[in-house]
């Protein structure tokens, strides 16, 4: 070869890669191998500038880089470029190419440019499919987690009542989890005697049949209360609903009744966390649990009774906001206490225009889950007790000029209660409309004057009333007339007119409520979290006897199904007596307890003893207490 020169370009010619040596200032090529001209197929080349053999890539930057090269000397190294070449019959190509265009010198001199590529269409091609697959089936994730949390958006309430001597508040935040949203819920809802039921319940796992059956417990609890059932009617025929649902078993539910006049209030935890009392100087404390059993479980509701001072504040909670990665239930609830407290008294974040229950609703949520990360939902439903804001009750001279002053005071008002700028919105205008009507009808003499009142009822609704002496005018009578009840009537739930002889008499009516927060939190769960998330087992105690067990590790919504089968076959069904030891459990959820009390219910069918047992302090002992499956210690 050293002595026949075409051998040496034979050889080069068949280098399985993308090769073109130019030479000159014009950089005419000299040669293309044999892959080179697979590529630029039907194109003469030798001897002609390389602008021109690949003229059809001119405005792609790939015949700028070869002169680029040649006047700099510097190489030029691409990677994955796209090209479009054009074929003899006028068709269009596309390929990709990693390349490397480098000077060729020559006993130190110059002498063109040499470029040197490989065709890796095909690796890319692979790549944009496999990576649109993945793209799909991501679309497909978050449209189905989309789904989810709108049907959770659509079963929750859509605000919250605004109440004469009570600000409540609310938030919710979706689980970490991939199945999405899941089965907590709260509720409040205004009862016929003056006092305002507060729920938060927490169903058993997570995706669309725990948000549905979530909704039919809702619906059942709201109903009973609005009805004005009491808490243990209401939580029976919440008990009754979940005896013939599986998917309900075993949810937990606090529900309160609170009197904002006294104070007064009574509550149930079937199952469910402690509420929390804020005081007005700081001070917290957990109340008794009243060891009310989870639903459908064949307990019973009972009820204690407590009292909420003028400036307090009571919290209710799911289970989430305590089992959070890393922090057994103690320290969980210290912390809760601790954070709510700063958050009520506006030293945690600043948000000078949420109210009290608004800042521990969301502050108290962002600042425990940013430290730990969450992987279970989290609900918080509070409400303060404030003193009762006085109604209005005006009466001004039947002048125009007093419009804009009424409007004013009425906002001032609604601002003071708590009211929504779109409600504040909504009821300056009407009573504005109807109060332009009513000076109309007083007349002009300058002893004519109009009445307003406007109240909020214990239901959240506010009254408003405008009465006048004069002659009432029917709209019908003139085309421009009629327009401002008609948008009143638009603007609220009710409008009423009356009228006779001495005067008229207009009734608005409209709800007040405030959104809840659906949080949405971009924290990620600390890696150091993940430390803490052992390995499940269940192992026999001393004897041989696989009757007799002790669970350690993690009993939670991945591990649950295991437990219960493994129980049950260890027990012959539940027939024979059964000893279980979970001081070893480090973290026990619903669904844990969900398969616990399955289990207890099995035996308790087949008349067979079964013993659950914790240590005192233990994360099981508090958490079995809690949900009356193990007396508290």
């Amino acid at each position: 070869m050293v002595d026949d020169p075409s051998l040496v370009l034979a050889a080069v010619d068949q280098v399985p890669f993308i090769l073109a040596v130019c030479e000159g200032p014009e950089l005419r090529v000299l040669t293309l191998s044999a892959a080179t001209r697979s590529v630029l197929t039907g194109r003469e080349f030798h001897g002609r500038p390389i602008g021109e053999v690949i003229s059809d890539l001119a405005g792609q930057q790939f015949v700028d880089a070869y002169y680029d090269v040649y006047r700099t000397g510097e190489p030029i190294n691409g990677r994955e470029w796209r090209a479009h070449i054009t074929a003899p019959d006028g068709s269009v190509h596309e390929m990709f190419a990693n390349f490397t265009i480098t000077p060729w010198v020559v006993d130190g001199e110059r002498r063109g440019v040499i470029g040197i590529g490989f065709d890796v269409t095909e690796a890319v091609r692979q790549r944009q499919a496999e990576a649109e697959r993945t793209a799909h089936l991501q679309r497909r994730y978050d449209e189905s987690r989309e789904v989810i949390t709108a049907l959770q958006r659509e079963l929750l309430p859509a605000g919250l009542p605004v109440l004469p001597g009570a600000q409540i508040a609310a938030s919710y935040l979706l689980a970490d989890a991939d199945t999405a949203a899941g089965g907590d819920w709260f509720d409040a809802v205004p009862q016929q005697d003056g006092r305002i039921a507060l729920i938060v319940g927490d169903v058993v796992g997570h995706g669309v049949t725990a948000s549905g059956v979530m909704g039919q417990l809702r619906a059942v609890l709201q109903d009973r209360l609005e009805e004005g059932a009491g808490i243990v009617e209401a939580l029976a025929a919440a008990d009754r609903f979940a005896a013939r649902v599986p998917a309900a078993h075993a949810t937990t539910v606090a529900l309160v009744t609170l009197d904002p006049a006294s104070g007064e209030f009574s509550y149930c935890t079937a199952g469910h966390p402690a509420p929390l009392v804020v005081g007005a100087s700081g001070a917290t404390r957990y109340l008794p649990l009243t060891g009310g059993a989870p639903l459908g479980t064949g307990g019973s509701f009972p009820v204690r009774a407590e009292s909420l001072e003028t400036g307090e504040l009571l919290l209710l909670y799911s289970d989430g906001i305590l089992e959070r990665p890393g922090r057994d239930h103690q320290s969980s609830a210290e912390e809760l206490a601790h954070v709510a407290a700063d958050s009520a008294a506006g030293r945690a974040l600043h948000d000078p225009q949420a109210t009290p229950a608004e800042r521990v609703c969301s502050q108290t949520v962002e600042l425990l889950v940013r430290a730990t990360g969450h992987t279970d939902d989290i609900t918080l439903l509070a409400v303060q007790r404030v003193p009762v804001e006085p109604g209005v009750a005006l009466e001004v001279r039947a002048d125009p000029a007093e419009l804009r002053a009424v409007r004013q005071r009425l906002g001032e008002w609604l601002s003071r209660i708590g009211a929504t700028g779109e409600d504040v919105f909504a009821l300056q205008h009407a009573v504005g409309e109807l109060l332009a009507n009513a000076v109309e009808h007083a007349g002009s003499a300058a002893e004519a004057t109009v009445t307003v009142t406007v109240t909020l009822d214990p239901a959240g609704v506010v009254q408003a009333s405008v009465v006048d002496r004069g002659q009432w005018r029917a709209p019908e009578r003139q085309a421009n007339r009629g327009r401002g009840l008609a948008l009143t009537a638009q603007l609220v739930s009710l409008l009423k007119v009356d009228h006779d002889e001495t005067g008229t008499v207009a009734r608005v009516a409209k709800p007040l409520c405030r959104p809840a927060r659906l949080l949405d939190l971009s924290s990620p769960e600390p890696q150091a979290a993940q430390e803490h998330r052992d390995e499940f087992r269940i192992v026999e105690q001393a004897g041989d006897d696989e009757t007799r067990v002790r669970l350690e590790g993690p009993l939670d919504l991945t591990t649950a199904g295991l437990a219960r089968q493994e129980l049950l076959r260890r027990s012959r069904g539940g027939t024979m007596p059964m000893t279980v030891d979970l001081s070893g459990v480090t973290h026990l959820s619903s669904a844990g307890v969900s398969a616990l009390h399955h289990v207890a219910g099995q035996h308790a069918n087949q008349d067979a003893p079964l013993v659950l047992d914790a240590a005192p302090g233990t994360p099981a002992q508090v958490i079995l207490a809690l949900v009356a499956l193990l007396p508290e210690r």
